[in-house]
Protein backbone atom coordinates (compact mmCIF):
# COMPACT_ATOMS: atom_id res chain seq x y z
CA UNK A 1 0.00 0.00 0.00
CA UNK A 2 1.10 3.55 -0.74
CA UNK A 3 0.09 6.24 1.72
CA UNK A 4 0.83 9.93 2.20
CA UNK A 5 3.10 10.51 5.20
CA UNK A 6 2.71 13.95 6.79
CA UNK A 7 6.19 13.56 8.25
CA UNK A 8 7.93 13.14 4.87
CA UNK A 9 5.29 15.16 3.01
CA UNK A 10 5.00 12.61 0.21
CA UNK A 11 3.16 9.47 -0.79
CA UNK A 12 5.37 6.52 0.06
CA UNK A 13 5.28 2.76 0.38
CA UNK A 14 3.74 1.87 3.73
CA UNK A 15 6.19 -0.23 5.74
CA UNK A 16 5.98 -1.65 9.24
CA UNK A 17 8.51 -2.39 11.98
CA UNK A 18 7.38 -6.05 12.02
CA UNK A 19 6.40 -7.84 8.83
CA UNK A 20 2.65 -7.69 8.13
CA UNK A 21 1.91 -6.35 11.63
CA UNK A 22 0.63 -2.81 12.10
CA UNK A 23 0.72 -0.99 15.40
CA UNK A 24 -1.77 1.84 14.93
CA UNK A 25 -2.68 4.67 17.29
CA UNK A 26 -5.67 6.98 16.90
CA UNK A 27 -6.21 10.24 18.76
CA UNK A 28 -9.62 9.81 20.36
CA UNK A 29 -12.22 12.42 21.35
CA UNK A 30 -12.25 14.84 24.24
CA UNK A 31 -15.53 13.74 25.79
CA UNK A 32 -16.98 17.05 26.96
CA UNK A 33 -19.67 17.28 24.25
CA UNK A 34 -21.12 15.36 21.32
CA UNK A 35 -18.76 14.71 18.42
CA UNK A 36 -19.67 16.83 15.40
CA UNK A 37 -19.67 15.28 11.95
CA UNK A 38 -16.37 17.01 11.15
CA UNK A 39 -14.70 15.05 13.97
CA UNK A 40 -16.40 11.90 12.76
CA UNK A 41 -15.09 12.33 9.22
CA UNK A 42 -11.60 11.63 10.59
CA UNK A 43 -12.77 8.51 12.41
CA UNK A 44 -14.57 7.25 9.28
CA UNK A 45 -11.42 7.58 7.17
CA UNK A 46 -9.25 6.00 9.89
CA UNK A 47 -11.76 3.14 10.04
CA UNK A 48 -11.48 2.57 6.28
CA UNK A 49 -7.69 2.62 6.60
CA UNK A 50 -7.70 -0.01 9.33
CA UNK A 51 -10.13 -2.23 7.41
CA UNK A 52 -8.14 -1.88 4.19
CA UNK A 53 -4.93 -2.90 5.95
CA UNK A 54 -6.73 -5.97 7.31
CA UNK A 55 -8.10 -6.61 3.78
CA UNK A 56 -4.51 -6.66 2.53
CA UNK A 57 -3.53 -9.26 5.12
CA UNK A 58 -2.03 -7.06 7.84
CA UNK A 59 -2.52 -7.91 11.50
CA UNK A 60 -3.66 -4.53 12.86
CA UNK A 61 -3.33 -3.74 16.56
CA UNK A 62 -5.04 -0.43 17.21
CA UNK A 63 -5.27 1.75 20.31
CA UNK A 64 -7.39 4.86 20.88
CA UNK A 65 -7.37 7.21 23.87
CA UNK A 66 -10.34 8.96 25.44
CA UNK A 67 -9.43 12.40 26.79
CA UNK A 68 -11.45 12.66 30.01
CA UNK A 69 -9.23 15.06 31.93
CA UNK A 70 -7.83 18.51 31.20
CA UNK A 71 -7.22 19.41 27.55
CA UNK A 72 -6.86 23.16 27.59
CA UNK A 73 -7.68 25.06 24.44
CA UNK A 74 -4.13 26.43 24.46
CA UNK A 75 -0.76 24.95 25.35
CA UNK A 76 -0.14 27.69 27.84
CA UNK A 77 -2.28 27.55 30.98
CA UNK A 78 -4.80 29.59 29.04
CA UNK A 79 -8.12 29.28 27.32
CA UNK A 80 -10.75 26.90 28.69
CA UNK A 81 -10.45 23.47 30.24
CA UNK A 82 -12.86 21.59 27.97
CA UNK A 83 -13.88 18.92 30.50
CA UNK A 84 -14.51 21.53 33.18
CA UNK A 85 -16.46 23.60 30.66
CA UNK A 86 -18.73 20.64 29.93
CA UNK A 87 -19.28 19.91 33.62
CA UNK A 88 -20.25 23.52 34.36
CA UNK A 89 -22.52 23.70 31.33
CA UNK A 90 -24.57 20.68 32.45
CA UNK A 91 -24.15 20.98 36.24
CA UNK A 92 -22.61 17.53 36.49
CA UNK A 93 -19.29 16.11 37.66
CA UNK A 94 -16.46 15.80 35.17
CA UNK A 95 -16.65 12.01 35.30
CA UNK A 96 -20.42 12.04 34.69
CA UNK A 97 -19.81 14.22 31.64
CA UNK A 98 -17.00 11.93 30.45
CA UNK A 99 -19.12 8.79 30.84
CA UNK A 100 -22.14 10.25 29.03
CA UNK A 101 -20.24 11.64 26.06
CA UNK A 102 -18.01 8.58 25.74
CA UNK A 103 -21.16 6.48 25.35
CA UNK A 104 -22.56 9.03 22.87
CA UNK A 105 -19.37 8.86 20.80
CA UNK A 106 -19.43 5.06 20.72
CA UNK A 107 -23.11 5.14 19.68
CA UNK A 108 -22.27 7.49 16.80
CA UNK A 109 -19.46 5.18 15.72
CA UNK A 110 -21.85 2.23 15.65
CA UNK A 111 -24.32 4.15 13.48
CA UNK A 112 -21.53 5.04 11.05
CA UNK A 113 -20.08 1.50 10.95
CA UNK A 114 -16.84 2.69 12.57
CA UNK A 115 -15.07 -0.20 14.24
CA UNK A 116 -14.08 0.60 17.82
CA UNK A 117 -10.43 -0.28 18.53
CA UNK A 118 -9.97 -3.30 20.76
CA UNK A 119 -7.99 -1.11 23.16
CA UNK A 120 -9.85 2.03 24.21
CA UNK A 121 -8.07 3.86 27.03
CA UNK A 122 -9.37 6.76 29.15
CA UNK A 123 -6.61 9.16 30.15
CA UNK A 124 -7.64 8.96 33.80
CA UNK A 125 -6.66 5.29 33.79
CA UNK A 126 -2.98 5.98 33.03
CA UNK A 127 -1.91 8.63 35.55
CA UNK A 128 1.05 6.54 36.85
CA UNK A 129 2.36 6.22 33.28
CA UNK A 130 2.16 9.99 32.73
CA UNK A 131 4.08 10.63 35.93
CA UNK A 132 6.71 8.01 35.08
CA UNK A 133 7.31 9.50 31.63
CA UNK A 134 7.49 13.04 33.00
CA UNK A 135 10.02 11.98 35.64
CA UNK A 136 12.18 10.34 32.98
CA UNK A 137 12.11 13.46 30.78
CA UNK A 138 13.29 15.57 33.71
CA UNK A 139 16.10 13.09 34.45
CA UNK A 140 17.19 13.16 30.80
CA UNK A 141 17.30 16.97 30.81
CA UNK A 142 14.36 17.46 28.45
CA UNK A 143 11.98 18.92 31.02
CA UNK A 144 12.05 21.47 33.82
CA UNK A 145 9.87 22.72 36.65
CA UNK A 146 8.75 26.33 36.83
CA UNK A 147 5.91 28.03 38.69
CA UNK A 148 4.81 24.68 40.10
CA UNK A 149 4.37 23.11 36.66
CA UNK A 150 6.54 20.78 34.57
CA UNK A 151 7.41 21.87 31.02
CA UNK A 152 9.07 20.16 28.08
CA UNK A 153 12.08 22.14 26.88
CA UNK A 154 11.80 22.35 23.08
CA UNK A 155 15.19 24.11 22.81
CA UNK A 156 16.83 20.74 23.51
CA UNK A 157 15.67 19.45 20.12
CA UNK A 158 17.50 19.82 16.81
CA UNK A 159 14.23 20.01 14.89
CA UNK A 160 11.03 20.76 16.77
CA UNK A 161 8.87 21.80 13.80
CA UNK A 162 8.74 18.38 12.16
CA UNK A 163 5.49 19.20 10.33
CA UNK A 164 6.43 22.81 9.59
CA UNK A 165 6.36 22.48 5.81
CA UNK A 166 2.78 21.26 5.81
CA UNK A 167 0.06 23.52 4.42
CA UNK A 168 0.00 26.47 6.81
CA UNK A 169 -3.71 26.96 6.16
CA UNK A 170 -4.43 23.64 7.83
CA UNK A 171 -2.06 24.00 10.80
CA UNK A 172 -3.31 25.96 13.74
CA UNK A 173 0.14 27.10 14.77
CA UNK A 174 1.77 29.32 17.32
CA UNK A 175 0.57 31.83 19.79
CA UNK A 176 -2.93 33.06 19.04
CA UNK A 177 -3.74 36.73 19.02
CA UNK A 178 -5.20 37.84 22.33
CA UNK A 179 -3.93 34.79 24.27
CA UNK A 180 -1.68 35.67 27.16
CA UNK A 181 1.81 34.16 27.23
CA UNK A 182 2.86 31.74 29.97
CA UNK A 183 5.62 33.54 31.87
CA UNK A 184 6.87 30.23 33.34
CA UNK A 185 8.09 28.99 29.96
CA UNK A 186 11.71 29.28 28.87
CA UNK A 187 10.64 29.17 25.22
CA UNK A 188 7.27 30.05 23.71
CA UNK A 189 6.99 26.56 22.16
CA UNK A 190 7.56 24.72 25.47
CA UNK A 191 4.51 22.81 26.63
CA UNK A 192 3.13 21.53 29.93
CA UNK A 193 3.68 17.92 30.98
CA UNK A 194 2.11 18.31 34.44
CA UNK A 195 0.12 21.10 36.10
CA UNK A 196 0.16 21.81 39.82
CA UNK A 197 -0.41 25.55 39.61
CA UNK A 198 -3.28 26.39 37.33
CA UNK A 199 -5.66 29.28 36.95
CA UNK A 200 -8.34 26.58 37.12
CA UNK A 201 -8.20 26.19 40.89
CA UNK A 202 -11.57 24.42 40.88
CA UNK A 203 -10.17 21.63 38.67
CA UNK A 204 -12.09 18.56 39.84
CA UNK A 205 -9.64 15.81 38.89
CA UNK A 206 -6.22 15.96 40.56
CA UNK A 207 -3.63 13.42 41.63
CA UNK A 208 -0.53 13.32 43.83
CA UNK A 209 2.76 13.59 41.97
CA UNK A 210 6.44 14.32 42.76
CA UNK A 211 5.68 17.97 41.85
CA UNK A 212 2.56 18.36 43.92
CA UNK A 213 -1.17 17.80 43.64
CA UNK A 214 -2.20 18.30 40.03
CA UNK A 215 -3.10 16.82 36.68
CA UNK A 216 -1.40 15.93 33.36
CA UNK A 217 -1.00 18.13 30.32
CA UNK A 218 -2.84 17.03 27.20
CA UNK A 219 0.08 15.89 25.01
CA UNK A 220 1.64 13.47 27.49
CA UNK A 221 -1.40 11.19 27.47
CA UNK A 222 -1.16 9.99 23.86
CA UNK A 223 2.58 9.27 24.06
CA UNK A 224 2.35 7.38 27.34
CA UNK A 225 -0.75 5.38 26.32
CA UNK A 226 0.74 4.46 22.96
CA UNK A 227 4.03 3.31 24.46
CA UNK A 228 2.27 1.35 27.20
CA UNK A 229 -0.01 -0.62 24.87
CA UNK A 230 1.90 -0.70 21.56
CA UNK A 231 5.54 -0.60 22.64
CA UNK A 232 8.47 1.58 21.65
CA UNK A 233 7.88 1.45 17.89
CA UNK A 234 4.69 2.79 16.36
CA UNK A 235 3.89 2.15 12.68
CA UNK A 236 0.95 4.47 12.13
CA UNK A 237 -0.43 7.46 14.02
CA UNK A 238 -3.77 8.98 12.93
CA UNK A 239 -5.74 12.12 13.62
CA UNK A 240 -7.33 15.22 12.21
CA UNK A 241 -5.06 17.76 10.52
CA UNK A 242 -5.61 20.27 13.33
CA UNK A 243 -3.74 17.85 15.62
CA UNK A 244 -0.57 17.95 13.52
CA UNK A 245 0.59 21.06 15.33
CA UNK A 246 1.03 21.38 18.20
CA UNK A 247 -0.34 18.08 19.53
CA UNK A 248 1.39 15.54 17.30
CA UNK A 249 4.51 17.69 17.07
CA UNK A 250 4.72 17.61 20.86
CA UNK A 251 4.03 13.88 20.95
CA UNK A 252 7.03 13.27 18.71
CA UNK A 253 9.23 15.58 20.78
CA UNK A 254 8.49 13.96 24.13
CA UNK A 255 8.27 10.37 22.88
CA UNK A 256 11.61 10.37 21.06
CA UNK A 257 13.30 12.25 23.92
CA UNK A 258 11.95 9.61 26.31
CA UNK A 259 12.77 6.57 24.13
CA UNK A 260 16.04 7.80 22.64
CA UNK A 261 15.13 6.68 19.11
CA UNK A 262 12.65 7.33 16.29
CA UNK A 263 9.18 6.54 17.52
CA UNK A 264 6.51 6.62 14.76
CA UNK A 265 7.33 6.14 11.09
CA UNK A 266 4.03 7.14 9.45
CA UNK A 267 1.58 9.95 10.18
CA UNK A 268 -1.93 9.98 8.68
CA UNK A 269 -3.97 13.20 8.87
CA UNK A 270 -7.51 13.83 7.63
CA UNK A 271 -8.34 17.35 6.47
CA UNK A 272 -11.20 19.45 7.76
CA UNK A 273 -14.87 19.17 7.02
CA UNK A 274 -16.00 22.73 6.34
CA UNK A 275 -19.38 24.32 6.00
CA UNK A 276 -20.02 27.01 3.44
CA UNK A 277 -19.23 29.53 6.20
CA UNK A 278 -15.91 27.95 7.19
CA UNK A 279 -14.42 25.27 9.48
CA UNK A 280 -16.91 23.35 11.58
CA UNK A 281 -16.58 24.08 15.29
CA UNK A 282 -18.43 23.33 18.52
CA UNK A 283 -17.89 26.90 19.65
CA UNK A 284 -20.17 28.36 16.96
CA UNK A 285 -23.44 27.52 18.68
CA UNK A 286 -25.48 24.71 17.08
CA UNK A 287 -23.21 22.22 15.40
CA UNK A 288 -23.88 19.26 13.19
CA UNK A 289 -24.15 15.88 14.88
CA UNK A 290 -25.26 12.42 13.76
CA UNK A 291 -28.44 12.88 15.80
CA UNK A 292 -29.24 16.10 13.92
CA UNK A 293 -28.79 14.30 10.59
CA UNK A 294 -31.22 11.63 11.78
CA UNK A 295 -33.72 14.25 12.93
CA UNK A 296 -33.65 15.69 9.42
CA UNK A 297 -34.37 12.26 7.93
CA UNK A 298 -30.90 11.15 6.81
CA UNK A 299 -29.57 7.67 7.48
CA UNK A 300 -26.10 7.92 9.11
CA UNK A 301 -24.71 5.54 6.47
CA UNK A 302 -25.44 8.23 3.86
CA UNK A 303 -23.01 10.54 5.64
CA UNK A 304 -20.36 7.82 5.54
CA UNK A 305 -21.00 7.45 1.81
CA UNK A 306 -20.72 11.24 1.42
CA UNK A 307 -17.31 11.19 3.11
CA UNK A 308 -16.03 8.27 1.04
CA UNK A 309 -16.86 10.09 -2.19
CA UNK A 310 -14.05 12.54 -1.38
CA UNK A 311 -10.33 12.09 -0.72
CA UNK A 312 -9.23 12.35 2.90
CA UNK A 313 -6.47 14.85 2.04
CA UNK A 314 -8.94 17.33 0.55
CA UNK A 315 -11.03 19.68 2.66
CA UNK A 316 -14.64 18.61 2.24
CA UNK A 317 -17.42 21.20 2.13
CA UNK A 318 -20.66 20.11 3.76
CA UNK A 319 -24.05 21.43 2.70
CA UNK A 320 -27.53 19.96 2.88
CA UNK A 321 -27.69 20.01 -0.91
CA UNK A 322 -24.47 17.99 -1.11
CA UNK A 323 -25.83 15.48 1.41
CA UNK A 324 -29.09 15.25 -0.58
CA UNK A 325 -27.06 14.41 -3.69
CA UNK A 326 -25.18 11.72 -1.78
CA UNK A 327 -28.45 10.31 -0.43
CA UNK A 328 -29.93 10.13 -3.95
CA UNK A 329 -26.79 8.45 -5.31
CA UNK A 330 -26.75 5.94 -2.45
CA UNK A 331 -30.43 5.14 -2.97
CA UNK A 332 -29.89 4.46 -6.69
CA UNK A 333 -26.87 2.30 -5.91
CA UNK A 334 -28.83 0.22 -3.41
CA UNK A 335 -31.68 -0.19 -5.93
CA UNK A 336 -29.23 -1.66 -8.44
CA UNK A 337 -27.84 -4.06 -5.85
CA UNK A 338 -31.34 -5.08 -4.71
CA UNK A 339 -32.16 -5.96 -8.35
CA UNK A 340 -29.41 -8.60 -8.49
CA UNK A 341 -30.88 -12.09 -8.63
CA UNK A 342 -28.05 -14.17 -7.21
CA UNK A 343 -29.53 -14.61 -3.76
CA UNK A 344 -26.97 -16.32 -1.57
CA UNK A 345 -23.78 -17.00 -3.45
CA UNK A 346 -23.97 -20.57 -4.68
CA UNK A 347 -20.96 -22.89 -4.76
CA UNK A 348 -19.42 -23.03 -8.20
CA UNK A 349 -21.45 -20.12 -9.55
CA UNK A 350 -18.94 -17.35 -8.89
CA UNK A 351 -16.50 -16.57 -11.68
CA UNK A 352 -13.22 -16.75 -9.75
CA UNK A 353 -11.29 -14.99 -12.51
CA UNK A 354 -13.62 -11.97 -12.47
CA UNK A 355 -13.56 -11.88 -8.66
CA UNK A 356 -9.76 -11.88 -8.68
CA UNK A 357 -9.61 -9.16 -11.35
CA UNK A 358 -11.94 -6.84 -9.46
CA UNK A 359 -10.16 -7.46 -6.18
CA UNK A 360 -6.98 -6.29 -7.92
CA UNK A 361 -8.73 -3.24 -9.35
CA UNK A 362 -10.15 -2.34 -5.96
CA UNK A 363 -6.75 -2.77 -4.29
CA UNK A 364 -5.11 -0.59 -6.95
CA UNK A 365 -7.70 2.11 -6.29
CA UNK A 366 -7.92 2.16 -2.50
CA UNK A 367 -4.32 1.10 -2.00
CA UNK A 368 -3.15 4.30 -3.69
CA UNK A 369 -3.28 6.73 -0.77
CA UNK A 370 -6.67 5.45 0.44
CA UNK A 371 -8.58 6.72 -2.59
CA UNK A 372 -12.08 5.73 -1.47
CA UNK A 373 -13.68 7.65 -4.32
CA UNK A 374 -11.95 5.42 -6.86
CA UNK A 375 -12.89 2.43 -4.73
CA UNK A 376 -16.57 3.34 -5.04
CA UNK A 377 -16.09 3.74 -8.80
CA UNK A 378 -15.17 0.04 -8.85
CA UNK A 379 -18.47 -0.70 -7.10
CA UNK A 380 -20.29 0.84 -10.07
CA UNK A 381 -17.96 -0.88 -12.54
CA UNK A 382 -18.75 -4.38 -11.27
CA UNK A 383 -22.47 -3.64 -11.46
CA UNK A 384 -22.01 -2.83 -15.17
CA UNK A 385 -19.66 -5.75 -15.84
CA UNK A 386 -20.64 -8.60 -18.19
CA UNK A 387 -20.77 -11.36 -15.60
CA UNK A 388 -23.46 -13.17 -13.64
CA UNK A 389 -25.21 -11.79 -10.58
CA UNK A 390 -23.60 -14.32 -8.23
CA UNK A 391 -20.18 -12.98 -9.18
CA UNK A 392 -21.30 -9.38 -8.78
CA UNK A 393 -22.64 -10.16 -5.32
CA UNK A 394 -19.38 -11.85 -4.31
CA UNK A 395 -17.31 -8.88 -5.52
CA UNK A 396 -19.53 -6.31 -3.78
CA UNK A 397 -19.46 -8.21 -0.50
CA UNK A 398 -15.69 -8.33 -0.77
CA UNK A 399 -15.49 -4.54 -1.32
CA UNK A 400 -17.86 -3.82 1.56
CA UNK A 401 -15.47 -5.44 4.02
CA UNK A 402 -13.51 -2.20 3.59
CA UNK A 403 -16.15 0.38 2.64
CA UNK A 404 -18.69 -0.75 5.27
CA UNK A 405 -21.55 0.91 3.40
CA UNK A 406 -24.16 -1.72 4.36
CA UNK A 407 -24.68 -2.47 0.67
CA UNK A 408 -26.54 -5.72 1.19
CA UNK A 409 -28.21 -4.84 4.48
CA UNK A 410 -29.69 -1.77 2.80
CA UNK A 411 -30.62 -3.76 -0.31
CA UNK A 412 -32.45 -6.30 1.84
CA UNK A 413 -34.33 -3.53 3.65
CA UNK A 414 -35.32 -2.11 0.27
CA UNK A 415 -36.61 -5.51 -0.88
CA UNK A 416 -38.69 -5.90 2.27
CA UNK A 417 -40.06 -2.39 1.88
CA UNK A 418 -41.06 -3.05 -1.74
CA UNK A 419 -42.79 -6.32 -0.78
CA UNK A 420 -44.74 -4.53 1.94
CA UNK A 421 -45.73 -1.79 -0.50
CA UNK A 422 -46.86 -4.39 -3.06
CA UNK A 423 -48.84 -6.19 -0.37
CA UNK A 424 -50.50 -2.96 0.70
CA UNK A 425 -51.23 -2.09 -2.91
CA UNK A 426 -52.70 -5.54 -3.53
CA UNK A 427 -54.79 -5.25 -0.38
CA UNK A 428 -56.03 -1.84 -1.45
CA UNK A 429 -56.94 -3.18 -4.88
CA UNK A 430 -58.78 -6.11 -3.29
CA UNK A 431 -60.73 -3.79 -1.04
CA UNK A 432 -61.77 -1.63 -3.99
CA UNK A 433 -62.84 -4.77 -5.88
CA UNK A 434 -64.90 -5.95 -2.94
CA UNK A 435 -66.63 -2.60 -2.62
CA UNK A 436 -67.55 -2.69 -6.32
CA UNK A 437 -68.96 -6.23 -6.05
CA UNK A 438 -71.10 -5.29 -3.08
CA UNK A 439 -72.43 -2.25 -4.91
CA UNK A 440 -73.42 -4.40 -7.93
CA UNK A 441 -75.12 -7.00 -5.71
CA UNK A 442 -77.07 -4.22 -4.00
CA UNK A 443 -78.16 -2.84 -7.42
CA UNK A 444 -79.25 -6.35 -8.45
CA UNK A 445 -81.32 -6.72 -5.27
CA UNK A 446 -83.03 -3.39 -6.01
CA UNK A 447 -83.69 -4.52 -9.62
CA UNK A 448 -85.28 -7.78 -8.44
CA UNK A 449 -87.40 -5.86 -5.93
CA UNK A 450 -88.59 -3.64 -8.79
CA UNK A 451 -89.24 -6.81 -10.86
CA UNK A 452 -86.63 -5.65 -13.41
CA UNK A 453 -85.32 -9.18 -13.93
CA UNK A 454 -83.56 -8.26 -17.17
CA UNK A 455 -81.34 -5.83 -15.26
CA UNK A 456 -80.81 -8.36 -12.48
CA UNK A 457 -79.68 -10.97 -15.04
CA UNK A 458 -77.40 -8.42 -16.72
CA UNK A 459 -75.70 -7.64 -13.39
CA UNK A 460 -75.25 -11.39 -12.73
CA UNK A 461 -73.66 -11.73 -16.16
CA UNK A 462 -71.30 -8.77 -15.52
CA UNK A 463 -70.26 -10.27 -12.19
CA UNK A 464 -69.58 -13.55 -13.92
CA UNK A 465 -67.31 -11.81 -16.40
CA UNK A 466 -65.46 -10.29 -13.39
CA UNK A 467 -64.88 -13.80 -12.03
CA UNK A 468 -67.53 -13.60 -9.34
CA UNK A 469 -70.13 -16.34 -8.81
CA UNK A 470 -73.28 -15.40 -6.85
CA UNK A 471 -75.84 -17.60 -5.09
CA UNK A 472 -79.20 -16.40 -3.80
CA UNK A 473 -80.00 -17.83 -0.32
CA UNK A 474 -82.70 -17.17 2.32
CA UNK A 475 -80.05 -15.09 4.15
CA UNK A 476 -79.28 -12.95 1.11
CA UNK A 477 -77.02 -13.14 -1.92
CA UNK A 478 -73.64 -14.79 -1.31
CA UNK A 479 -70.67 -14.48 -3.65
CA UNK A 480 -67.25 -15.97 -4.24
CA UNK A 481 -64.39 -15.31 -6.61
CA UNK A 482 -63.89 -18.19 -9.02
CA UNK A 483 -60.83 -16.76 -10.77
Amino acid sequence: MKLYNTLSRKVEQFETHEDKKVKMYTCGPTVYHFAHIGNLRSYIMEDVLEKYLAYEGYDVERVMNITDVGHLSSDADTGEDKMLKGAKREHKSVMEIASFYTDAFLADCKKLNIKIPETLVPATGCIPEFIKMTEALIEKGYAYTAGGNVYFDTSKLENYYVFASHNAEDLEVGVREGVEADSNKKNKTDFVLWFTKSKFEDQELKWDSPWGYGYPGWHIECSAISIKYLGEYLDLHCGGIDNAFPHHTNEIAQSEAYLGHKWCTHWFHVLHLNTTSGKMSKSKGEFLTVSLLEEKGYEPIVYRFFCLLSHYRKSLVFSWEALDNAAAAYSKLISKIAALNGGEVGEGKVDAEVLSEYRRRFADAVGCDLNTSNGITEVYNILKAKTNDETKIAVLKDFDRVLSLELFESAEKLKIKKKEEEKESSSAEKDDFTVEIEKMIARRAEAKKARDYALADEIRRELGEMGVEITDTPDGTKYKRVR
